[in-house]
């Protein structure tokens, strides 16, 4: 029975890291960029929202209604003023803008606070630990469920949104070919604008869940952008599905190590990601594609 536990356990986790990778592969799938300052983005929400519900006693629930829609435009600010420039210089000047702004977001949030832990599970209550009994010895955290649900309602919600409006369509075809979607009146600028705001919005999400169910510091950046990272290839780069499925698996196999070897917990889930980028180059490089090439084409 404790391995059922691990296993629901496991996939519940892997929701989060589906809820955190989805900005990275809705960002990567439409503009051909990894922002390595994705992870640092979930950060700043996390600690936006940290400070309005410590000092007006609002709920995390209802200061998301504030911090969103300013994620959001971070992100159409990140594409208009600094990704848009530095793609004309190359595809490796984003990765070092990026990684950049990213130093820069750490040590900013470290000035203003400080380098103590914080957590927003003081700010929901009982919610933030309360489960359902399953059985007699299993359980579903409500947290937990809810991230999960989240995480498959916004990735499906977001393929069906590519596939069934008219933005959803203009994304789809300047993702595929920008030069040619702008023959036919599609204004790529803005719709790279609207992918980044909708990539750093769900990295906002996700980082207040974070904080909601564990805690963090304004250096915890960079470990969840390595967890959305694994997820995301694990999964299938720029593939939405793949991506619910790559946190689960990661979510499992880290689950189960920690069960094995409770310093397994972060090794099981290195090594199946090792073991998936192994199988990725062996099978590109078979099909000819040409090693990393042929793993950042695009993925059904």
């Amino acid at each position: 029975m404790i391995w059922v536990t691990q296993l629901l356990n496991g996939v519940l986790l892997g929701g989060y890291y589906a809820l955190l990778a989805c900005g990275l592969s809705f960002m990567f799938g439409v503009m051909r960029i990894i922002n390595l300052a994705h992870g640092d983005f979930a950060i700043l929400s996390a600690c936006l929202v940290f400070l309005i519900a410590n000092t007006t006693d609002i709920s995390p629930f209802i200061a998301l209604v504030v911090v969103l829609p300013l994620m959001a435009l971070i992100g159409w600010g990140l594409q208009r003023w600094m990704l848009e420039r530095s793609l004309r210089a190359g595809m490796l000047v984003p990765l070092l803008t990026t990684f950049g702004l990213a130093i820069v977001i750490e040590n900013g949030l470290f000035e203003y606070f400080g380098a103590d832990t914080r957590s927003l599970a003081p700010y929901i209550g009982d919610f933030a630990y309360d489960s359902w009994a399953i059985t007699g010895n299993v359980y579903i955290g409500y947290l937990a469920a809810l991230i999960f649900a989240l995480a498959v309602v916004l990735l499906g919600g977001l393929k069906l949104f590519l596939t069934y409006t008219s933005l959803g369509r203009a994304i789809r075809a300047t993702a595929e070919d920008s030069d040619t979607a702008a023959l036919v009146g599609i204004n790529a600028r803005a719709v790279y604008g609207i992918a980044a705001a909708i990539a750093v919005a769900t990295a906002g999400l996700a980082g207040v869940f974070l904080a909601m169910r564990a805690v963090f510091t304004p250096y915890s950046g960079p470990e969840q952008l390595i967890f959305a990272f694994e997820a995301v290839v694990i999964g299938g780069i720029g593939s939405l599905s793949g991506t619910l499925v790559g946190g689960i698996v990661l979510g499992v196999a880290q689950t189960f190590g920690a069960q094995i070897n409770p310093q397994g917990f972060l090794i099981t889930g290195h090594v199946v990601f090792l073991v998936v980028l192994a199988g990725r180059l062996a099978l590109t490089g078979l099909r000819g594609r040409g090693g990393i090439q042929g793993l950042l084409a695009r993925q059904p």
